[in-house]
């Protein structure tokens, strides 16, 4: 999915939610199991956390970004500016069941929108799920391609 990265800006959180960009390596590794239990595995949150954590030290641009609820992360997804574009990827968006429907997700995706907006980008792509696809064609990114997610082991 590709489009304008102003029509996902503009949604707040619902009461009770904080929404905040994670910048210690704890943070993503606790994004990264919500996330690891919200998709059924692979079990891979130590990896991408630790990844994660070493990319922003080294200056890529990306970011990572949380919804919190209840004392616990409930919503968590990346973003990666594309250097030398002004496209940015949504990426890893997860979202626990039993807080879906509520926006949650809507206003997490807008805050890293927002965030990365500031540095220039203009355009948002997304390699999103079913879930997600809706959500995001209401706020005006359209399908272009589809794309089949595996994970390949050694």
């Amino acid at each position: 999915m590709i489009g304008e990265a102003a029509g996902l800006m503009g949604v707040r959180a619902p009461d009770g939610v904080l929404i905040r960009r994670l910048t210690d390596e704890a943070d993503m590794l606790a994004a990264a199991r919500m996330a690891d239990e919200v998709f059924g595995g692979p079990g891979i949150a130590e990896t991408l956390a630790h990844d994660l954590a070493r990319r922003i030290a080294a200056g890529d641009p990306l970011e990572m970004w949380a919804a919190e609820a209840d004392g616990h992360i409930v919503s968590a997804g990346r973003i990666d500016p594309i250097p030398g574009t002004d496209v940015a990827g949504i990426r890893g968006g997860a979202t626990r069941p039993e807080y879906r429907g509520r926006g949650i997700y809507r206003a997490l995706t807008s805050a890293r929108v927002e965030s990365v907006m500031r540095h220039g980008v203009r355009y948002i792509h997304s390699d999103s799920t079913e879930d997600s696809r809706p959500i995001l064609e209401r706020s005006g990114l359209v399908k272009v391609s589809e794309t089949t997610p595996w994970t390949w082991t050694r």
